[in-house]
């Protein structure tokens, strides 16, 4: 991965990846597989894929993006969540374990952040305009 070094005010700050490369967050339970609460770790291992999701997150991959799952499957439940991934056949570079649980979430970060929400299947992207928040000035 080939980050860019930024400066500001004479100092380096964080670096960005190139502009044609997405750093992909992306849900496994209800978006990727069935919906597995943690209470019942038990059905993990054997979630049902969501076949679209592997072609795409696959070809996200092969492409040159970063893949990360971010999950809120606690740290308990970090071997079944590999094993699961890996006997799927998904390819990526990372798993996060422990988002917070409840949805509405609204992100505040000082890089750039774009949300897709997952309706029921993955396809290519599409641009589509929306209305979002900012901080007021």
């Amino acid at each position: 991965m080939n980050l860019i070094e930024k400066e500001e005010n004479g100092q380096l700050i964080s670096p960005v990846l190139p502009e044609h490369v997405k750093n992909f967050l992306i849900d496994i339970d209800g978006t990727v597989c069935d919906d597995i609460p943690n209470e019942q770790p038990e059905r993990m291992a054997t979630a049902a894929l969501y076949p679209d999701a592997l072609q795409i997150v696959n070809k996200w991959y092969d492409e040159g993006h970063i893949i990360t799952f971010f999950t809120s499957r606690t740290e308990a439940h970090r071997e079944v969540t590999e094993y699961w991934l890996k006997e799927n056949g998904f390819q990526y570079h990372g798993l996060l374990m422990g988002k917070p649980r409840g949805g509405n979430y609204h992100w505040i970060d000082n890089h750039m952040v774009r949300a897709t929400r997952f309706e029921g299947k993955f396809t290519d992207l599409i641009e589509k305009e929306a209305t979002i928040q900012v901080f007021g000035k």
